[in-house]
This record gives C-alpha cells, structure tokens and sequence, in this order.
C-alpha cells in the first residue's frame, strides 16, 4: 500500500506550502521528455499520486487528456476545485492496486511519490500495473529522492518554515533506507492559529532496485537524468528522473 492515508488535513495546506515547485516548468520537461523519448505525441497521460492536481491541470490545458490517481480523498477533493478539473478523470486509488478503465500513452509519478511506496514488492506491483495500462512505445516518467538528499540534505536535521500565513516545523529522521517525517502546522486563522500534526515515511530506492522492479515487469530503461535536465546524474543530486518504456 502507499503511504498517502496521513495527507487528509495536509490537503488543505499542500499548494501553499508547495508554491515554489515551479508546476510550468516541470510540465515543460515532460513534455520535452515525450518529445525525446516517443514515436508519437501522448494523448492519454495518467499522473501516480497526482495529489491536488496540480500537473493534470497543467498538462490538460496544454491540450493532453489526463487521469489523476491518488488514494487520498481530500487531496482529490482539493484537485477537483481547480479550473478545468472538470476535463480530467481523478480516481480514489492506491497506486498499488489501480484499476483503468482502458490503455493510456505516458504514465508519471512526480515529486518523489514513488518514496512513499516502502516495500519492495509493491514497487514492483508499480510497474507491473504500468506495462499493463501503458500503450506499446509509451512511457513511465517518475522521479526518486536520492541517498545524497537523505543523508545530507534531510538526515536527522529539523526545519522551521513560515510562509503563506502557515508556520510549519518539519522534523527528519534517516536511518539509511527509511526516512521518517514529522511535521507540525500551524495555520494562521484570524488571531489564532490552527495546529495540525503530520507523519510520513518515506524509502530509499538504490538504482538497483529500481532496475530489477523495472525488468521484472517487462519494460525497459530509456534513461536516467539529473532533476529538470537532460544531463546524466551527479553525486550530488537529490532528486533524479528515469524515463521507462514499454517497447
């Protein structure tokens, strides 16, 4: 199973917290990526824990037709205010056991969803869904924390965040596979503020991981790249994209 269950009261914070994601500019990668790495222009595009929708609502103003799959009701929920959201197919699924209606061309999994999936198995149950929803010559774009982020950048460190009328401290704790989350918010309501307690888990995925979850489905590797770019990965990049086909 995932580990999206814990985002029902993030929902209501999530966009503004995320609002240095720069959404316009990842979608402009990806479509960069369907450019390199099709036969065809994509019309179907899924989004794996696409969350409050912010990539679908993107991606289907530019013209493609998108589902977004998520488990967590509330972030559809947010997902389902948004302009447009009327043209997209959000469905309340685990990303483990997601059932389609039909084939689509290019599947994504942004923002280190992938991490929030912590047994090995499950991963794999990933891809295998995948190849069987992907459309021969589509694609599987997602994107992985790297160890030099857990160990380096989030290890045991604790942060402290204000932004957008939200005071938040996020508390890591990294053991080498498992990197576990506690976050308190605190959301500023007229004179008083909101508090509101979250804890997420999150797992180190090595590469070879990743490539056994991605042969035993039966797709391939297209490439790995450092994050928004086309250049192959550094020692001290934290977050990397693989591009996976199904041939």
């Amino acid at each position: 199973m995932d580990g999206f269950g814990s985002y029902s009261g993030f929902a209501s914070v999530y966009d503004a917290l995320t609002s240095d994601v720069e959404y316009e500019k990842r979608c402009d990668y990806i479509e960069a990526i369907f450019q390199k790495h099709m036969g065809f222009a994509p019309n179907l595009v899924a989004d794996l824990g696409c969350g409050t929708g912010s990539v679908c609502s993107i991606l289907s103003s530019r013209g493609y037709d998108c589902i977004g799959i998520d488990s967590s009701d509330m972030m559809l929920d947010a997902a389902s205010k948004k302009a447009g959201s009327e043209k997209i197919l959000y469905l309340c699924q685990d990303m483990c056991e997601f059932e389609l209606y039909g084939t689509v061309d290019a599947f994504l999994c942004m923002l280190d969803s992938l991490n929030y999936i912590t047994d090995s198995e499950d991963v794999s149950e990933v891809f295998r869904l995948v190849h069987n929803y992907l459309n021969p010559g589509g694609i599987f774009v997602f994107d992985v924390n790297t160890h030099f982020k857990y160990a380096s950048v989030l290890a045991d460190n604790t942060f402290v965040f204000e932004e957008n009328d939200v005071f938040y401290t996020w508390e890591n704790c990294f053991d080498g596979e498992f990197c576990d989350y506690r976050l308190n918010f605190f959301v500023k309501d007229g004179d008083a503020y909101h508090r509101m307690c979250e804890e997420h888990s999150q797992r180190y995925h090595t590469h070879e991981e990743i490539l056994k979850a991605i042969e035993l489905s039966s797709l391939s590797l297209e490439a790995v790249y450092s994050e928004l770019s086309f250049d192959s990965p550094h020692d001290d990049d934290q977050r990397l994209f693989y591009v996976v086909k199904k041939n």
